[in-house]
């Protein structure tokens, strides 16, 4: 069975897209779409544009949902039996599988992107990621620091999970996780503590704007970040989707879970090749 994913912010270049504008006319007509639809040219910025104009809130998201939904119109050949994608990702996994149109889930990233930025200049916050650690300690370590904001955020795959929180929080923990063993932790360069506690503006935010959505029952399954289970009922896909803003990213648990209901072949859509990286990582077979 063949499954595709899609790959969330922080995969974006300079040039992304330009090579699919040029080669396929359906590629130009959803850029052009797409610059209509946000009231800027975002495909100008994507194709020209610096790594700072890159780095801006309106364009980052929305850039990364379009080289992966286009990506996807241009090179598949087949549809998917089962789609997943990680944080932003989500969003192009359901418009790949019908449940957003495309003019919906373009919007929706487009506010979900300024609604985080929103929620991350409420306070200083962040995310760092534990690299050759056990899951299970790091978790205990979130759980024991009470008088500050840091939680499990990301599990991309064995051995390297992200935690999310205020910059005390993370002090705190990178503190108590060094005492406990851990040798590599690295600061990312985000914004702020997303799929965390800190993020709850930001989904209030957000769930008007879901709730204006239409979604439509998909042609194939999603495997959602909040639950790492299959979905194709819109009711439930809607309210995992408002969750995955403060829930963590279960990519791990996703993907073996993709695997255990037969997935035998996962192809990334998008700019970069991360997803692969990760997956080639948790099923070594």
């Amino acid at each position: 069975m063949r499954a595709f994913v899609f790959p969330g912010q922080g995969a974006q270049f300079s040039g992304m897209g330009k090579d699919l504008y040029e080669a396929y006319l359906i590629a130009k007509e959803i850029f052009h779409q797409a610059d209509e639809i946000l009231g800027f040219p975002i495909s100008e910025i994507m194709f020209e544009g610096t790594e700072e104009q890159l780095k801006e809130t309106r364009v980052t998201q929305p850039a990364v949902f379009l080289h992966s939904y286009i990506a996807y119109r241009c090179l598949a050949q087949v549809r998917p039996d089962m789609v997943a994608g990680h944080s932003l990702g989500e969003i192009t996994a359901l418009a790949v599988n019908e449940c957003l149109a495309f003019e919906d889930a373009l919007t929706l990233v487009s506010k979900r992107a300024h609604a985080m930025q929103r929620a991350c200049e409420l306070q200083p916050s962040g995310m760092t990621a534990v690299l050759k650690f056990n899951d299970a300690t790091i978790e205990q370590v979130c759980a024991s620091i009470t008088d500050e904001v840091v939680v499990p955020a990301n599990y991309n795959c064995p051995q390297q999970l992200v935690i999310s929180g205020s910059l005390k929080g993370l002090e705190l923990a990178m503190e108590k996780l060094s005492e406990a063993g851990a040798r590599r932790m690295l600061p990312l360069k985000v914004g702020g503590a997303f799929h965390s506690p800190l993020m709850q503006p930001a989904q209030d935010e957000l769930a008007e704007a879901i709730r204006q959505c239409s979604f439509a029952k998909p042609f194939c399954p999603v495997y959602q970040n909040a639950t790492a289970a299959a979905s194709d009922d819109p009711v439930v896909i809607k309210e995992n989707l408002l969750r995955q803003l403060t829930s963590p990213v279960r990519w791990t648990q996703s993907v073996l879970q993709m695997s255990a209901d037969g997935a035998t072949e996962f192809t990334e859509f998008g700019p970069g090749s991360t997803l692969q990286g990760l997956i080639k990582r948790i099923l070594p077979e």
